[in-house]
């Protein structure tokens, strides 16, 4: 009986795995969808704004946003994050799955690893929200174009500088390093909860974390282009470097200098 169960849970593993690796290939896949209709395959879009819901919607670039507009740049930011995330919190869901997988033998259970999940991703939907409200005030201030990339080299520079900067910051430091060392946060945060809004409060915790350690990141798409796939994957594969590899510290400060050097650039030749 005890082996035919540690056999069902083992099989959870690639449950888990696949699970993630799914939603992980769906966001990527909108976020294609997205930004192909956004661009409109290169069409001259003078004088207009394209809404990114997927279906060739258009605003007059002069008019303000409308509730629909507002709820598909929040959905776009939502699958971006997404997307971009899931790859590099995956160690540390497949952890929390492992530890509970052994606990259910032990006969102490844990709550399931989707409850943690759920909680970090809550904290990068906040996220998505306070990132919809930039992109509306920037291109109110008219520092985004209407294809949603930076208006303003001044603009550009200062955030670029301003990454840079925060990559060599004790804040980013403390915060990347309870994203490679996942069992000393779950440790130091509580450990594995029993109850489902635990293990809900102690992902959302490691998503804030998360934010900490990658929010600067993710206003560099303000200058790049928010719909930017190579800048995105881009990004979306430091922040994994970052967290992944043993001197994920260092890939930090060198992307930092990279920044600091690309936003000077930016000011010196207005």
């Amino acid at each position: 009986m005890d082996s035919t169960l540690e056999a069902v849970l083992r099989r959870d593993r690639g449950v888990v795995i696949a699970a993630l690796a799914a939603i992980t290939a769906l966001a990527w896949a909108d976020i294609i969808w997205l930004a192909n209709d956004v661009t409109m395959d290169g069409m001259d879009m003078t004088g207009f704004r394209m809404i990114p819901a997927g279906q060739g919607l258009m605003m007059p670039a002069s008019a303000p946003w409308q509730p629909l507009e507002f709820a598909s740049v929040f959905a776009m930011w939502a699958v971006m994050m997404i997307g971009m995330m899931t790859p590099s919190v995956a160690p540390m869901i497949l952890i929390y799955a492992r530890v509970g997988r052994q606990a259910v033998i032990g006969g102490h259970p844990f709550a399931a690893s989707g409850w943690f999940a759920s909680g970090y991703l809550i904290a990068w939907l906040g996220f998505s929200l306070a990132a919809t409200s930039a992109q509306w005030v920037l291109e109110r201030a008219a520092l985004l174009t209407p294809m949603m990339e930076t208006a303003s080299a001044v603009f550009g520079g200062i955030v670029l500088i301003a990454a840079g900067v925060y990559q060599w910051t004790p804040i980013k430091e403390a915060c990347i390093s309870y994203c490679q060392a996942p069992l000393t946060f779950i440790m130091r945060h509580g450990g594995f909860r029993s109850d489902a809004s635990g293990a809900l409060a102690l992902g959302l915790r490691h998503g804030l974390y998360c934010i900490g350690c990658c929010w600067a990141l993710m206003l560099l798409l303000f200058v790049v282009g928010v719909m930017n796939v190579l800048w995105i994957a881009a990004l979306a594969g430091l922040v994994l470097l970052e967290k992944a590899l043993p001197f994920g510290k260092f890939v930090s400060r060198i992307a930092g200098c990279v920044f600091i050097a690309g936003g000077a650039w930016l000011l010196l030749h207005m």
